[in-house]
């Protein structure tokens, strides 16, 4: 918990949890108020179990949810009202407490100077200047409505400091070191999330796939630390989700994808219990494995939702290692195991397919195509998945379990699904070879929240950032891009432990290895393989990847005349610039 104090009356911290509730109470609090709205983000505690831990301990509650980046006069009214109205000490949060202060900070503007006021959100560590003008608007009229002028403007924001962004930013700056390069961020900690997998399968520690996100950081790089809100195209800026706006050239957008638990009904409610895991969170990872380690017979399932997913193997990679460690101990034979997929095949390469399945019959795996997870009822132990035939008839089958690997479905985030730079269905719109915006020539993209037809892994990331580097610092200059992606990507499929099948592959399934055949054969199961996951990829990752180093990743540039739409985006950008 980190709790920032602005007066002796409130103080605002980034988003509670439901163990936090009776440390806020120990430490003198009379009332909570949450300015965070409910579903949020997919990582983001129960509101209705925040409630009622606080009220158990004697805690009023107060939902005054702000949407970020739309702090508005009726919003800040509101806050006022509550801290006037209030029994305090009084704790607000949000998602990473900005918003919180904020509100404050414009609720005092009719009492407080403004450099009194952003003096105490900076010694609480919120950095407001940007709300300068508001707050002094506000001081002078209360009614004033959000200024639209953008408070800072750097050559190049990144929206996102995950691989993506972390990635770009090192390749940007080993290319230009004087770059003015923003990184725009709201989490704390940066995650290597290929290794999960590992976690699960006993493998690795969970404590080794995390770092802080200050470490991996560009010492060169301007961070803010908030979440982003939505994008004003026309006028180059981005909003923050306290209402600031960052004015940039570029614009690189890569904030990864959202898992949408809540899609599936019942699911959020029984994950880490019941049997019911996933290797797609941090938290969960470890549950997986210990899962695994106590099932000594009985039914496990391993789900699949529609497409596009992230590391589209890690499904069946969680089935494999479990099988692995199943088999080791002589249990194989007492549990019996299906593959629920949503899919029609396997795996989307059809030349890895043999070799996997081999591993299918290893383990006398159940595969269940067109079969999609709808529902859950984890103290039942039931799941419900919804099935079609060869027909194409829909029916409805429920499944009991004794455990359940659930991959969830995903989408992308919010603030890109309902901005002006999606496609219809949520995506980045971006060229598939440049990494471009198709509308907007000063904004590129990368990572999971693309519609770029890639499979959306850590590889792809890795050879997507040298590209629209390249292109970047290409706009900069008023040229068009020449960098091309070949939409590589990879999945190291963990077929037992020692072994795995390295799928490498690009636009439409072309099969891209990296290795010589004689090296590693990656239609085949490979020790090699193994090796190169669980001893060298996290290294490269924080060591390469991460600092800048594009070994093997190397984009492909070509010298070509600049068609007519593209001439025309150039145009439009030096025009705009």
């Amino acid at each position: 918990m980190d709790v920032r104090q602005l007066t002796p009356f409130i103080s605002v911290s980034p988003q509670l949890t439901s163990s936090d509730i009776g440390l806020v109470a120990s430490q003198g609090f009379k009332a909570i108020i949450c300015n965070r709205p409910a579903n949020e983000s997919e990582d983001q505690p129960d509101m209705a179990e925040l409630q009622a831990a606080a009220e158990l301990q004697g805690l009023a509650w107060h939902d005054l949810p702000v949407i970020a980046g739309n702090i508005t006069d009726t919003d800040i009214q509101s806050f006022a009202q509550l801290l006037q109205n209030l029994r305090g000490p009084v704790l607000a949060f949000c998602r990473t407490g900005t918003r919180s202060s904020t509100l404050w900070a414009l609720s005092e503007a009719p009492r407080l100077s403004v450099d009194a006021i952003l003096a105490t959100t900076a010694s609480a560590g919120y950095d407001l200047s940007a709300q300068h003008e508001r707050l002094q608007a506000l001081s002078e009229n209360p009614t004033t409505t959000p200024l639209t002028v953008a408070g800072s403007r750097h050559d190049v924001v990144i929206v996102g400091g995950g691989a993506g962004g972390q990635a770009v930013a090192h390749s940007l700056l080993k290319r230009a070191p004087d770059l003015d390069i923003a990184i725009i961020e709201p989490r704390t900690e940066h995650y290597y999330q290929p290794g999960w997998t590992l976690v699960g399968g006993g493998v690795f520690d969970r404590r080794d796939t995390v770092r802080a996100m200050r470490d991996v950081m560009p010492e060169r790089a301007k961070w803010y630390q908030a979440a982003t809100a939505g994008f004003a195209p026309q006028q180059q800026q981005v909003i923050l989700e306290d209402g600031e706006r960052i004015g940039y050239r570029i614009l690189i957008i890569a904030p990864g994808l959202s898992l949408d638990w809540d899609a599936i009904p019942g699911l959020k409610d029984t994950l880490g219990s019941n049997g019911v895991t996933s290797n797609y969170q941090f938290d969960l990872a470890p549950y997986t494995w210990e899962l695994i380690q106590s099932l000594r017979n009985g039914k496990a399932l391993f789900t699949q939702p529609p497409m596009p997913i992230k590391c589209a193997g890690a499904p069946q990679k969680a089935m494999y290692l479990a099988c692995d460690h199943w088999t080791r101990q002589n249990r194989m034979q007492d549990i019996q195991v299906e593959f629920c997929n949503a899919g029609g095949a396997l795996f989307g390469v059809a030349d890895y397919v043999p070799a996997l399945m081999e591993y299918v019959k290893k383990y006398a795996i159940q595969l269940n195509f067109q079969h999609n997870l709808v529902a859950v009822d984890g103290n039942a132990k039931t799941a419900l998945f919804k099935t079609v035939d060869a027909e194409g008839s829909v029916s409805e089958i429920e499944k009991p379990f004794d455990m359940m690997h659930v991959c969830p479905p995903q989408k992308a985030p919010a603030f890109i699904a309902d901005s002006p730079l999606s496609d219809a269905a949520g995506w980045l719109d971006l060229n598939s070879e440049t990494l471009q915006h198709k509308q907007f020539g000063d904004i590129f993209g990368l990572g999971d929240a693309g519609n770029s037809p890639n499979a959306k892994t850590a590889a792809a990331v890795r050879k997507q950032a040298p590209t629209v580097a390249e292109n970047v610092l290409l706009a900069l200059q008023g040229e068009s891009p020449r960098a091309i992606y070949d939409g590589y990507g990879s999945c190291p499929l963990t077929v037992e432990r020692g072994k795995i099948v390295l799928a490498e592959f690009g636009y439409g399934g072309k099969l891209l290895p990296t290795f010589p055949t004689w090296l590693i054969d990656g239609k085949q199961p490979s020790r090699l393989s193994w090796f190169l996951k669980e001893k060298m990829l996290p290294w490269i990752y924080w060591n390469a990847m991460l600092k800048g180093h594009e070994w093997l990743a190397k984009p492909e540039i070509l010298a070509h005349k600049p068609t007519a739409h593209e001439a025309q985006q150039a145009c439009d950008f030096r025009d705009k610039t």
